[in-house]
């Protein structure tokens, strides 16, 4: 927890002296390029946005800069409550936001390796039958269906799947069934998030975090496939 809140204290700084940043250049003063504003996100999201060990920090290098985009206007607009991303970007404007979102984009680390389970073979199998085929009978789509059959998203606004711990995305999951995690109507994600169990969720967020990277981790061009029902951040 120290060292979580250290990381943001440094970043939070960081911002604050980019801020407004009609900066006029001074002798010792790092460049005012947009790799050195990111460097206040590096502490809690690794140098190029691969995540660090902090398994509820997640990987943020080659999302669709649309979905970043919309990330950091949901913790700015308080739509995703976090309170030190809630404060951190709260005076940054839309440009600042989009230029972040575009520069992680961009970036491209390996994915690192599938994680070991810690959950049973079974509940693995529930996992794995609700991220690739669904439960029709109590309206939960697939995983694949939104994120992609290789589960790496899809241009501009659907994210990958990859490269994130089974903790960060119980999380996530959690948030959107209890309303701390929302997005533009309609509210895909809360939808489908509503239907799951406790027991969904453990399996979903474990089977996910074993899917091996395919070999093109980026994600799929806009208009690749039709979502199964509306999605505000995404429309068809």
């Amino acid at each position: 927890m120290f060292a979580r809140t250290t990381a943001l204290a440094a970043a939070i700084a960081t911002l604050a002296a980019f801020d407004g940043a009609a900066a006029q250049p001074l002798a010792n003063q790092p460049p005012d390029t947009m790799a050195a504003r990111v460097e206040a996100c590096t502490p809690c999201h690794g140098n190029k946005g691969e995540g660090t060990s902090d398994v509820y920090f997640p990987r943020l290098a080659g999302k669709p800069a649309g979905y970043l985009y919309n990330q950091l206007l949901a913790f700015r607009s308080g739509r995703r409550k976090y309170p030190p991303m809630n404060y951190l970007l709260e005076f940054l404007p839309d440009p600042y936001l989009e230029a972040m979102a575009e520069y992680f984009a961009s970036e491209h680390p390996p994915l690192p390796p599938p994680a070991p389970s810690e959950v049973s073979k079974d509940v693995l199998a529930l996992g794995a039958l609700l991220a690739t085929s669904g439960d029709a009978g109590r309206n939960i789509p697939a995983c694949v269906s939104c994120h992609g059959p290789g589960l790496t998203g899809m241009q501009p606004g659907i994210p990958g799947l990859l490269g994130l711990r089974a903790a960060y995305v119980s999380a996530q999951l959690g948030a959107w069934r209890y309303g701390t995690r929302t997005a533009k109507s309609p509210d895909c994600m809360q939808l489908v998030a509503g239907h799951l169990t406790e027991a969904d969720v453990t399996a979903v967020a474990a089977w996910l975090a074993t899917w091996p990277a395919p070999a093109n981790p980026a994600p799929v061009p806009k208009g690749t496939y039709a979502l199964p029902f509306g999605c505000g951040s995404q429309p068809n």
